[in-house]
């Protein structure tokens, strides 16, 4: 269920973009995904408290790209495996380069 005021996240997690312009129910996997690779714990503990752990749970498992520790640490933290993540399948697919 999400809280009734937006999250107080980290400015610098939106380098690129206008931080005022997002909307927190449009980009919802927008902003999960980029607090999740560069947020920093409080940034977690806001969207965390917004969103729900089920609604971050089903959206950050569609991203394409997570950090390995944070990949790790969501696997501990909703109770998931590795294969549960589309990043995580997309890098088993890629072709290795030359093994020596």
């Amino acid at each position: 269920m999400k809280g009734d005021t937006k999250p107080m996240i980290s400015k610098r997690v939106f380098w690129d973009i206008d931080y005022e312009s997002l909307d927190y129910e449009k980009d919802q996997f927008f902003i999960i995904d980029r607090v999740m690779n560069y947020g920093l714990w409080d940034d977690f503990i806001a969207i965390m408290r917004y969103y729900g752990k089920e609604v971050v749970k089903k959206e950050i498992v569609k991203s394409p790209y997570l950090k390995k520790k944070v990949l790790n640490f969501l696997c501990f933290y909703f109770g998931l495996s590795l294969i549960d993540f589309k990043c995580y399948s997309q890098r088993l697919s890629q072709e290795q380069h030359w093994s020596f």
